[in-house]
């Protein structure tokens, strides 16, 4: 999930694998919606693969990157929309995976998230 700095915007995407190609054609999703930015990600691997790193680096005029911290995922706003989406996709029983699937997909295309960006990103600095 992908939130700009003033909550205006926000772009979510569900693939059935997430590894360094799904996450390149997210970016380049990104890349689509917010034109020019800056990127923050934890340091899965997905994120820090040479496939990776080749795009970010094919791609400096318009996208910068940062990583977190090890540990500090307090720092991600993103966290805080994980954290919701658990208390608030209701628990029902579902009869297959694909409609679990489904309820998260909707919680989180539908749902805005009206966080303060720079709250997470500067409290590392309080």
């Amino acid at each position: 999930m992908v939130l700009s700095l003033d909550g205006s915007k926000q772009l979510f995407r569900q693939d059935d694998k997430f590894d360094s190609q799904s996450f390149i054609k997210y970016l380049r999703q990104v890349k689509e919606k917010f034109k020019k930015f800056v990127i923050f990600l934890d340091r899965a691997t997905q994120h820090r693969s040479k496939m990776v790193e080749e795009y970010f680096h094919q791609n400096m005029k318009t996208m910068k990157v940062e990583y977190f911290p090890v540990g500090s995922a307090f720092l991600n706003a993103v966290e805080e929309c994980w954290r919701q989406g658990k208390g608030n996709i209701p628990s029902n029983y579902y009869s297959s995976f694909s409609q679990v699937k489904q309820a998260i997909s909707n919680y989180y295309r539908k749902r805005r998230f009206h966080l303060d960006i720079k709250k997470y990103l500067f409290r590392s600095t309080n």
